[in-house]
C-alpha cells in the first residue's frame, strides 16, 4: 500500500477525549490460533520497507489506538505489552502499560519491554521510530488510514505480521457485511438528508469537508455533508451553518456535558431545521474517528442517527 498521509487535523485531538462506549461482547474475544511458520517471512509496511520475521511475534507494542483495536479484533490483543494513553477500546486495552502519549513515546521503557515488534504509525516522529530501530527493535509502520480501503489493508497487513491471515480476511468480510446491511436500508431513501458534523463546538467551530475519513463514513451511510464542497478539516462560523441549514446535526462531543442542549440553545440557531426539529444527535467520538475495525459500526451509527425510522 502506498504511504498514507495523516488524516487528522490538530482540532481532531478533541476526539481523542471522547468516551469509548466499549462493547463487552466484542471485548472478550478468544485468542485465535497463530500460524506456525517454517523459516523467516517478510511483510511490507507502509514505508515500503520489507520487515522480516524469523518467527511470529509473541509480544507487541502498539503506538496507535486504531492499530490496538485491530490487533484485539484479530485475537492477539493479549500479546500487547505497551500502548498509548488513548488506547481505551476494548476494555482490556485499558489495562496495558502506557508507553506513549500517542505523539511522544517513552523509548527507554519500550526498549526495556523488548517487544518482538513495535507497531508504529506514519504520523509519529520519524526520529522516534529510528531511535527504536537503532536500539535493535523490529518496527512495523502502519500509515494512518484515509479511507475504508486503507483500513482493510491495515487489517490484512497486521494479520500477516501476526500469522493470523485467515482471521484477518474474516474480519474484513464481517465489516463489509455490516456496511452492506446498512446500505440495504439507506438505499431505500429517496433524497439524502443534509447533515452537519460538528467536530468541536462554539466558539471555535470545526467541521469536516471532503477528503476526510468522516466524509467517507457519511458517503457510505447515504447522507449529504453540507460542507462536502470544502476540503479537509475546516473552521466555520455559526452563520455558515445557519445559511446551509442542515436537517440533522451530529456531534461527537461526548467529553462535554449536555452537548446536544448546548447546540439546541445557541442564539439564532432556532432557524436551522435540525434545531427546530430537535434532530441533534450525540455519537461516540472514538468510533467515529478511529480508522479501525469499528468502521462498520460508525457507518451504522451515522445512518441510524440520520434515518432512525429505517432501524426500528
Amino acid at each position: 500500500m502506498n504511504f498514507k498521509m495523516k488524516w487528522v487535523a490538530p482540532v481532531a485531538a478533541a476526539l481523542l477525549l471522547a468516551a469509548c462506549g466499549a462493547d463487552e461482547e466484542k471485548a472478550s474475544k478468544d485468542p485465535v490460533k497463530q500460524t506456525e511458520v517454517d523459516g523467516p517471512y517478510t511483510v511490507v509496511d507502509d514505508r515500503g520497507i520489507e520487515v522480516t520475521f524469523e518467527e511470529v511475534p509473541e509480544t507487541i507494542v502498539s503506538l496507535q489506538p486504531s492499530n490496538t483495536e485491530i490487533l484485539f479484533e484479530l485475537g492477539v490483543g493479549a500479546q500487547i505489552v505497551g500502548a498509548t494513553d488513548y488506547d481505551t477500546y476494548p476494555e482490556a486495552a485499558q489495562k496495558i502499560e502506557r508507553v506513549s502519549t500517542s505523539t511522544v513515546i517513552n523509548a527507554e521503557r519500550i526498549v526495556e519491554l523488548n517487544p518482538d515488534v513495535v507497531v508504529a504509525y506514519t504520523a509519529g516522529d520519524e526520529a522516534q521510530i529510528a531511535q527504536l530501530e537503532d536500539a535493535g527493535l523490529k518496527v512495523f509502520v502502519i500509515g494512518s488510514a484515509t479511507s475504508f480501503d486503507d483500513v482493510y489493508t491495515d487489517i490484512i497487513q497486521l494479520s500477516e505480521v501476526m500469522g493470523v491471515e485467515e482471521k484477518g480476511n474474516e474480519v474484513v468480510a464481517d465489516i463489509k457485511g455490516q456496511i452492506a446491511a446498512v446500505q440495504e436500508k439507506t438505499d431505500t431513501v429517496d433524497a439524502k438528508k443534509k447533515v452537519y458534523y460538528e467536530v468541536s463546538p462554539a466558539p471555535t467551530i470545526w467541521t469536516t469537508g471532503s477528503d476526510t475519513f468522516q466524509q467517507e463514513i457519511m458517503n457510505t451511510a447515504g447522507v449529504e455533508n453540507i460542507f462536502a464542497d470544502q476540503n479537509s478539516w475546516l473552521s466555520v462560523t455559526e452563520e455558515d451553518v445557519i445559511t446551509r441549514n442542515p436537517e440533522v446535526i451530529i456531534t461527537p462531543a461526548t467529553y462535554m456535558e449536555n452537548a446536544v442542549d448546548e447546540i439546541l440553545g445557541r442564539a439564532g440557531w432556532d432557524q436551522i431545521q435540525a434545531v427546530s426539529d430537535k434532530a441533534v444527535v450525540l455519537v461516540d467520538g472514538d468510533v467515529m474517528s478511529r480508522p479501525g475495525p469499528r468502521i462498520g459500526e460508525a457507518v451504522e451509527i451515522m445512518a441510524e442517527a440520520v434515518y432512525p425510522e429505517l432501524f426500528k
